[in-house]
């Protein structure tokens, strides 16, 4: 098969995979969950056999440590979230009206009757921007609700999700070689070498980054209840789990956390300087200690790539692309350096004159 044919075969079956994931997106996160966590403990399971135990009862093992964990968040600690959630989605237009009452008490102080005229249109933008809040709150659960975690889809992801894993786990190693011993001959070596770097770069960030925002997520919660902030278990969770994407984490956690500690300590303007200490360390360790050290600087993913992955597969794909948007950047990534690097090499870049030599 030419060049050429060979390039049109593989754009068709990415299209063709594409297209498949758009359409079954709805059915898929049970299967794509399940090969995440396989995926994630297959190191584990490696681990266990080189200790002597079959890849059955390493599976067997692994499967139910990590369920008595899952059963455990669920039994525990999901319902303290949720409580959490909706208490404070309910405490929304409260809280701005807080702030409002905060803002208008200091700006006529500082500016006495000259303030009596912009109140009345801060009144109205404070009272705007509180239904704006609770209406996007409340549309983003009816999104998080309909698009991922609906009903039927929740009792997909505690059902089939365990079973898609335990036998994924099982057959991990034998699925990479039948895998391996399908690929075109003429090119096996390099497509392997490609797929070894698109796996160093995936397992970096995936199991380095789940580390550190488990170990952010401990912190920002210890830290915020220890303070005594309301809503310190959400806050700081959430903050810990949504760290993945560049800045966003600490920044939510940033702000929220700092407008609850505004309303519930002001004037204690020491509390609300502690809540937003919290999230200023925790950005400063993660990014000049536990990232270095945990997830390094292998994984080559650049914040703004990653930015955009999550972007644009959340937008075509949903819940089930933004799972897949880290793989995904990283697949993409390694191919546009091999891409990059055959180029270089390449008469197109060097000239036709004397292809393996440097031109001045």
């Amino acid at each position: 098969m030419s060049a050429s044919k060979q390039t049109f075969f593989w754009l068709g079956a990415t299209v063709l995979l594409l297209f498949l994931i758009a359409l079954l997106r709805e059915i898929l996160l049970p299967f794509v969950v399940g090969a995440a966590i396989a995926y994630f403990l297959d190191p584990l399971a490696d681990r266990l056999e080189t200790l002597g135990l079959t890849r059955l009862w390493s599976t067997i093992l692994i499967m139910l440590v990590f369920g008595l964990f899952v059963v455990l968040c669920l039994v525990f600690l999901l319902p303290l979230l949720v409580d959490q959630l909706i208490d404070l989605v309910s405490r929304l237009p409260g809280y701005f009206q807080s702030l409002r009452d905060l803002s208008v008490s200091y700006l006529e102080r500082w500016f006495g009757d000259r303030w009596t005229s912009a109140d009345i249109g801060l009144d109205g933008s404070f009272s705007e921007l509180a239904g704006k809040a609770t209406g996007w709150a409340g549309q983003l659960l009816g999104s998080v609700w309909s698009g991922g975690l609906a009903l039927v889809n929740f009792l997909a992801l505690i059902v089939i999700t365990p079973v898609v894993t335990f036998y994924l786990l099982l057959d991990w190693d034998r699925m990479m070689q039948h895998i391996s011993d399908w690929l075109p001959r003429d090119h096996a070596e390099t497509i392997r070498r490609i797929g070894r770097e698109i796996d160093e770069v995936i397992s970096g960030f995936v199991r380095g980054q789940i580390t550190v925002l488990a170990i952010l997520g401990v912190f920002y919660v210890l830290g915020l209840t220890l303070i005594g902030l309301n809503f310190g278990l959400l806050i700081g969770l959430g903050a810990g789990l949504i760290s993945f994407i560049p800045f966003v984490g600490p920044v939510v956690g940033f702000l929220v956390g700092g407008t609850v500690a505004v309303v519930q300590f002001w004037p204690e303007w020491q509390w609300v300087a502690a809540v937003l200490a919290v999230f200023l360390v925790g950005q400063f360790v993660e990014g000049n200690v536990l990232s270095p050290m945990i997830v390094g600087d292998r994984i080559r993913l650049h914040p703004v790539w990653l930015i955009f992955a999550l972007f644009v597969f959340g937008y075509l794909f949903g819940f089930v692309g933004m799972l897949l948007a880290v793989p995904a950047a990283a697949a993409i990534g390694v191919l546009v350096r091999f891409g990059l690097q055959a180029y270089l090499q390449s008469p197109v870049y060097r000239g036709s004159a004397k292809a393996g030599q440097k031109k001045p």
